[in-house]
């Protein structure tokens, strides 16, 4: 390497990024540790709307999360599990089909966030 050639960016093993919090993939942050950044960190509240598209019942979408990446899929993958629906991530917004409003509301409050039903 040059004078130059430095590090700017680098993904961890298996393209994975590293954890903001703890720096490490996986992410290795006490669990009480993460609840405690995640409260002081989230300003404004998590928006819950419902989409009608096409000709489906609609979608659900939970917005500005304040969570990881690798966060929002874990928890998606257990919100879909309990409602027995489908669901994506696109571009940071939690996707859920259906209209899911009020048990996203509960499930949300009840894990520490500030909520807001959009709609």
């Amino acid at each position: 390497m040059g004078d130059n050639d430095r590090l700017v960016y680098s993904t961890g093993p298996d393209g994975k990024v590293n954890c903001p919090n703890c720096g490490k993939t996986p992410c290795a942050c006490p669990e009480g540790l993460a609840g405690e950044l995640r409260k002081r960190t989230q300003t404004e509240p998590v928006r819950v709307s419902f989409r009608r598209t096409g000709k489906g019942s609609g979608l659900t979408l939970v917005e500005k999360l304040p969570m990881h990446p690798a966060g929002k899929e874990e928890l998606l993958k257990k919100l879909k599990k309990r409602l027995g629906v489908g669901g994506t991530v696109k571009d940071g917004v939690l996707e859920i089909q259906g209209d899911r409003r009020d048990f996203l509301k509960t499930e949300l409050e009840a894990a520490g966030y500030k909520v807001r039903l959009i709609g």
